[in-house]
C-alpha cells in the first residue's frame, strides 16, 4: 500500500507542545498528516508536507472539511466543554480512531485525586467517545517535563532564587517527546484499541531535586526557597484561572510525603524506556540560559 492509499491522520492542537511533536514524529513514519489550527498564520511553524485546515472546536460544523476523508484524529481538547458532544459526534461521522490526550483523573494516587476541573472535561470527553463506538485510545500524562521551563526558567535565567511552593512534592515528570511518540503510534499502528495508557517518567523526583537537575544540566547550583500557598495564589494571580492553580496548589500538597506514581506505559508502547528527567534537562539547558 502505498502512502496515497493511507487515509490521513488530522492533528488537533497541531501548534501546541504535544501535537506539534506528534506531526514530526507522523511524517518520519510516513504518514499523510492534516493539522487544525484555529488561526490561519499558526501554519507558518508547520511543514511544508502537512495539510493545513482552519477550524476551531467551539465551533464544530467548522471541522468538517479537515475531518472529511480522514482515518484517524488526535484529539488535544483546548477549548470550553460546552461543545464537545457536538465535536465528538462529527469524529464519529467521519472517522474511523481517536486519539485522546487526557490526563490521569483515575490514578488512585493523591496527586491526582484532588477536585480538578479539567479532569471532570476529560472524563466527559472520555464518555461521549465510549458511546459512539469509535476505535479509541486514551493517552494520560502524568506532569509533563516541560512545565519546568513555564514555571522556573524566567527565574533561572535572571539567576535569583526559585521560589515554589511545596518542594518537598515528588512527581514523575514524563518528556513531551515521549508522550508523542506514544500518540503517533496508537494514531498509525493497530494493536492499540481499547487502550488507556498512564504516562510517566522513570522516576519520582522532588521539585526541589528537580531544580537540582537542572542546575547539574547547567553546570550551577540554583538556590531554592520555600514559597507559601497563598504567596503562590498572589503572584500567579491573571497568569492561569484560579481553578488552575487552586488544583496545583491541592495536588503538590496532597503528593507531600508520597513517591510519585511511576508507570511503565511508555516503554510497553514504544519498547523503549522514556527519556529521564535529567536527559530532558540536558536537552533543553539552553532554554534556561537565554540562548536558543
Amino acid at each position: 500500500m502505498n502512502q496515497s492509499d493511507v487515509p490521513p491522520v488530522l492533528v488537533t492542537g497541531a501548534t501546541g507542545r504535544i501535537g506539534r511533536v506528534v506531526i514530526d514524529r507522523l511524517l518520519d513514519a510516513g504518514v499523510p498528516l492534516r493539522a487544525l489550527v484555529r488561526h490561519p498564520e499558526a501554519a507558518a511553524t508547520l511543514p511544508a508536507e502537512v495539510e493545513v485546515f482552519t477550524g476551531d472546536l467551539t465551533l464544530p460544523e467548522s471541522l468538517d472539511p479537515a475531518l472529511k476523508g480522514a482515518g484517524a484524529v488526535f484529539l488535544v481538547w483546548t477549548a470550553p466543554p460546552r461543545t464537545a458532544a457536538a465535536v465528538v459526534e462529527r469524529l464519529a461521522a467521519h472517522v474511523r480512531r481517536v486519539v485522546f490526550l487526557s490526563s490521569p483523573h483515575r490514578t488512585p494516587h493523591p496527586f491526582f485525586r484532588q477536585p480538578n476541573p479539567m479532569a471532570v472535561l476529560h472524563a466527559d470527553i472520555e464518555r461521549l467517545i465510549a458511546a459512539t463506538g469509535l476505535e479509541s485510545t486514551i493517552i494520560r500524562p502524568g506532569m509533563l517535563a516541560s512545565n519546568a521551563l513555564a514555571w522556573w526558567a524566567p527565574a533561572i535565567r535572571a539567576g535569583e532564587v526559585v521560589r515554589w511552593p511545596y518542594g518537598a512534592a515528588e512527581t514523575a515528570p514524563v518528556d513531551d517527546r515521549d508522550v508523542a511518540a506514544v500518540a503517533a503510534r496508537t494514531l498509525c499502528q493497530d494493536g492499540y484499541v481499547g487502550g488507556d495508557y498512564v504516562l510517566t517518567g522513570l522516576e519520582s523526583l522532588s521539585q526541589a531535586a528537580q531544580l537540582d537537575v537542572i542546575g547539574d544540566a547547567l553546570g550551577r547550583r540554583i538556590a531554592f526557597e520555600e514559597m507559601t500557598p497563598d504567596e503562590f495564589r498572589s503572584l500567579s494571580d491573571g497568569t492561569a484561572p484560579d481553578a488552575v492553580i487552586d488544583m496545583l496548589l491541592a495536588a503538590w500538597s496532597a503528593a507531600v510525603g508520597w513517591p510519585a506514581y511511576v508507570t511503565t506505559g511508555v516503554a510497553d508502547i514504544l519498547g523503549t524506556a522514556p527519556r529521564t528527567f535529567r536527559q530532558w534537562a540536558a536537552d533543553h539547558a539552553t532554554a534556561f540560559t537565554g540562548g536558543s
